[in-house]
């Protein structure tokens, strides 16, 4: 056990080796695409389980910054909850620099990756990690995939220009879910948010948006591992995804479902408040700064 250090806001708390940074990351880019001219907003369960993710990620003696846009920083201090990452970083551009917002939504969450040093654990804030996994020399990520042709097509379908798949991938390969990556290698964490962010920079659209971004993302992700002969593992069965899960949570389609159900809504954020007043009760007063922020 490390020298006992003070996690700001948090209180004491022991820190294990590996002590991990990880981060956040939010880009406003594909909300303006869609939405000109219009107000940036976030959810209720968005907003909570970001607050409980950056929480509970520090309680388990890690730090956590959030990288995002200028948009981005000012809503999150419009809602008042700063004070949940150990920092704020606007290192991602408002324009993508030239990646297209729609048809690459994710695309600030890469170029986020590429400016943050490894070994670091990326974490998209409708996930939460109740407990730390072991961090050793393989990337470790949410889960595979299957390949199912409506979401992973032959990379023929694509449109590009110029050449920027490299030779000898592994096409076989089941794509990994980033919902959270941890990299240990800065030189091979280069290599594939510089391979990522080209394809995205030379994509022509041609067919669905989604396929283009999760190629992007997760596929290239195992393929250029394999290529470089860097073993990874995952956090999560794929075929066990749904069942109760006690080290790990991630919202995945439960979003939309609170949308379409205001019951199921008011009730999930009920119980991130409880959880905020029960495990993080430093933070009781974040509850109010949204409460305030929403009216």
């Amino acid at each position: 056990i490390r020298d006992v250090e003070r996690s700001r806001g948090l209180g004491d708390v022991y820190k294990r080796q590996p002590y991990m940074n990880g981060f956040h990351s939010f880009s406003s880019a594909a909300f303006f695409a869609k939405n000109p001219g219009k107000k940036l907003t976030m959810s209720l369960p968005d907003i909570y389980c970001t607050v409980i993710s950056a929480l509970q990620w520090r309680k388990n003696g890690n730090s956590i910054t959030m990288l995002t846009d200028s948009a981005g920083a000012e809503l999150f201090s419009a809602l008042g909850i700063n004070d949940i990452w150990n920092d704020i970083k606007v290192v991602i551009p408002d324009d993508l620099d030239g990646i297209d917002p729609v048809m690459f939504w994710a695309g600030g969450k890469l170029i986020a990756l590429q400016q943050f040093s490894a070994p670091c654990a990326m974490i998209d804030t409708d996930f939460i990690v109740w407990e730390d996994p072991p961090f050793e020399d393989k990337i470790i990520a949410a889960h595979e995939e299957d390949l199912m042709p409506s979401v992973y097509p032959d990379v023929s379908s694509f449109r590009l220009k110029g050449k920027v798949l490299d030779e000898g991938l592994d096409y076989t390969t089941l794509p990994l879910n980033t919902a959270f990556l941890y990299i240990p290698d800065e030189d091979f964490k280069q290599y594939y948010t510089s391979r990522s962010i080209a394809f995205m920079k030379s994509a022509v659209y041609g067919g669905d948006y989604l396929t283009y971004m999760v190629f992007a993302e997760q596929r290239l992700l195992p393929m250029l591992a394999k290529r470089c002969g860097i073993g990874y593992t995952t956090l999560l069965d794929k075929d066990r995804l749904f069942l109760p899960q006690s080290r790990y949570t991630h919202l995945w389609g439960a979003k939309q479902k609170m949308r379409d159900d205001k019951a199921q809504l008011d009730k999930f954020c009920e119980r991130c408040r409880e959880r905020i007043r029960k495990s993080y009760p430093e933070y009781e007063y974040i509850i109010g700064n949204i409460e305030r922020a929403e009216k």
